[in-house]
């Protein structure tokens, strides 16, 4: 399974690919950070932002994209523009017909390091040695990028099995209650 990881934001958007296995092992095709300058108009940013995630799915066509999910930041103002790049990023794998998954941090961190409490220190640490790189990635968002995709290789297809059933058990339960409804009616006559 190939997986594009994206570590969302208006400044730096880190993105990483993994090729990866059924098992544990994962292989990193490419890294790197979309950066845009700060003093650009918002429009502008998600533009380009959006461009560079365009260049990646054309180049490197992964089965999925896996996004870092946006749901708590002190700062409001950075939220929104973190969500909005990956915003334009699902936009981009969507109209490719391409899997979107998001993943939270503690998620993506618990994948990596064991601990959902892990520090950008040890997950760049342990996504260089998973991935067997000599050197780190850097800045902290490629590390992030690539963290997000080992996740889903590893995370992924277990999280579908887990939606289906889900999604079977609530077809059985309504099937259930159709028949129980049925057959208190019938009982009534």
């Amino acid at each position: 399974m190939r997986v594009l990881g994206v570590d969302p934001g208006l400044t730096r958007c880190g993105l990483g690919v993994v090729d990866g296995t059924g098992g544990r092992t994962v292989r990193c095709v490419d890294v790197g950070v979309v950066r845009t300058p700060a003093d650009a108009e918002l429009a502008t940013r998600l533009l380009l932002v959006a461009e560079a995630a365009e260049r990646w799915l054309e180049e490197y066509r992964p089965e999925v994209v896996a996004i870092e999910r946006v749901f708590s930041q002190h700062n409001v103002r950075t939220a929104m523009g973190t969500a909005q790049a990956g915003g334009v990023v699902a936009l981009a794998a969507a109209r490719r017909g391409i899997t979107v998954a998001f993943h939270t941090p503690s998620e993506m961190k618990a994948a990596v390091t064991g601990s959902g409490q892990a520090d950008k220190k040890q997950v760049t640490a342990m996504v260089t040695r998973l991935l067997g790189l000599d050197q780190r990635p850097s800045p902290a968002d490629a590390a992030d990028a690539l963290g997000l995709a080992i996740c889903h290789v590893w995370r992924g297809p277990m999280n579908n099995r887990m939606s289906e059933a889900r999604r079977r058990s609530a077809e059985l339960a309504k099937a259930h209650r159709a028949k129980l409804a049925k057959a208190q009616r019938e009982a009534r006559r």
